[in-house]
Formats: C-alpha cells, structure tokens, sequence
C-alpha cells in the first residue's frame, strides 16, 4: 500500500437472516470491533440509520486481509449480519486526514 494513497475500505454490516439473535453476539461483535480500532485497522465504526446495521472504514490493509478479517466478526459468522466492502482510493482528503489514513492517528 502506498502511504501517500491509501486505499480505504467502506464496509457495510446490513442486517442479515439471523438478525434476531444480535443479543447473543453482541458482545463478541463490540470486542471484535474495539480490536479493530486498538490495532489501528478501524478508523471508525457505527450503525446505519433505520436500524439497516453498521458501517466499518477500514484503512491499513489489503482486501484478502480485511475479508479474512470480517469473517471473523461473530455477527457475520452467525448470519446476523452480511458484509458488503467497496475499496476506495482517496483522490481528495480534507488536511490531517492523510495521516489519519496513514495509520498515524493524526498525532504530530
């Protein structure tokens, strides 16, 4: 990945068959997702309007990875949710947000 253009990975969590059982999973899908923030591969993650599910922005990492990753999200693996993910490749970035991406966190 090249750290001046960083591709950034949208992911959509739309709830799936077994959305009745979010309860059950809830707890593995928040530490799955507090991971992801800890390691610096989440930018941010949060749920859709009109309780569609959530959204992931995933930086510092390839597609196989990321996929290999979301599969492991425990939503996912019981149907509680599928995962849509579209790579983007930033062309126009607000200022601080290239080292945002970068995986700096922003810090000077």
């Amino acid at each position: 990945m090249n750290p001046l253009n960083p591709i950034v990975f949208i992911v959509f969590l739309r709830f799936g068959p077994n959305r009745a059982q979010v309860g059950q999973w809830m707890a593995g899908h928040k530490q799955w997702i507090q991971d992801g923030i800890a390691d610096g591969s989440f930018l941010l993650a949060g749920s859709l309007d009109q309780a569609q599910g959530g959204l992931v922005i995933a930086v510092g990492t390839d597609a196989a990875a990321l996929h290999a990753r979301i599969a492991q999200d425990p939503f996912v693996v019981h149907g509680v949710v599928t995962a849509d993910i579209h790579a983007v490749a930033p062309s126009s970035v607000a200022q601080g947000l290239p080292a945002l991406l970068a995986g700096s966190g922003g810090a000077a």
